[in-house]
């Protein structure tokens, strides 16, 4: 698999005054968005049943986030991102156990119809994304992020997430992640279902049971 960066989170329910607590903490409003996500699977779900999420983001191309090793418990998730088009068509030939296609032959998009991908979900989003840097932490230190969300089909969600390199970086951010969770009102093991669950549940619900046979929890991309 191509390298790419580890994407630590934990998603929680914000409140009415979550914005102004993170102003308090000193956090930062980098920008507020609203987006489009599309995402892609087969009709049995070959992808998502294996933690694997394929994904297209208006105006930002797509994403393929893949699982990370379980190294740590607890109400949050880790992944691996890739997003260059060459590593995400290998990857999903990988897991859907198909030929690649010739380098240069095209992206994503030309492998969807060979590979039986099809649109299974799509919504906008309107975001709030705020970044803070740890108090404590060096000046070199990537700050968290922390984006409040909201879907277009009503579902609010908020996630704190920490983007690193290593492998051996994810307890220490795993640290950070729950301090700021503590510091925002969120129980120590208070979970969130993601926008794209809560979607499935909602307008698909057959597909977020063959989910369910797969996952105890639905706290997913």
């Amino acid at each position: 698999m191509a390298q790419g960066l580890i994407e630590v989170e934990r998603k929680f329910v914000p409140s009415p005054g979550t914005e102004e607590r993170l102003q308090e903490l000193g956090g930062t409003l980098e920008r507020r968005v609203t987006f489009r996500d599309s995402y892609y699977d087969t009709p049995e779900l070959s992808l998502m049943r294996a933690d694997y999420w394929l994904r297209q983001r208006e105006g930002s191309g797509w994403e393929l986030k893949c699982p990370g090793a379980a190294s740590v418990s607890g109400p949050h998730t880790k992944y691996m991102e890739l997003t260059a088009e060459p590593a995400v068509v290998a990857q999903l030939c990988e897991v859907l156990r198909a030929e690649v296609p010739v380098p240069g032959a095209g992206g994503v998009a030309a492998v969807l119809g060979p590979l039986g991908l099809q649109e299974v979900a799509s919504f906008v989003t309107k975001r709030s994304a705020w970044k803070l840097v740890p108090r404590g932490a060096d000046e070199e230190e990537r700050p968290l992020r922390v984006d409040l969300d909201t879907a277009d089909f009503g579902y609010a969600v908020g996630e704190v997430e920490a983007l690193v390199q290593e492998e051996a970086e994810v307890p220490a951010a795993l640290e950070k992640i729950h301090s700021l969770s503590s510091m925002l009102g969120v129980l120590a093991q208070e979970t969130a279902p993601a926008k794209l669950i809560v979607y499935l549940q909602r307008f698909r619900p057959q597909d977020y049971q063959r989910l369910l046979e797969v996952y105890s929890s639905t706290e997913k991309p």
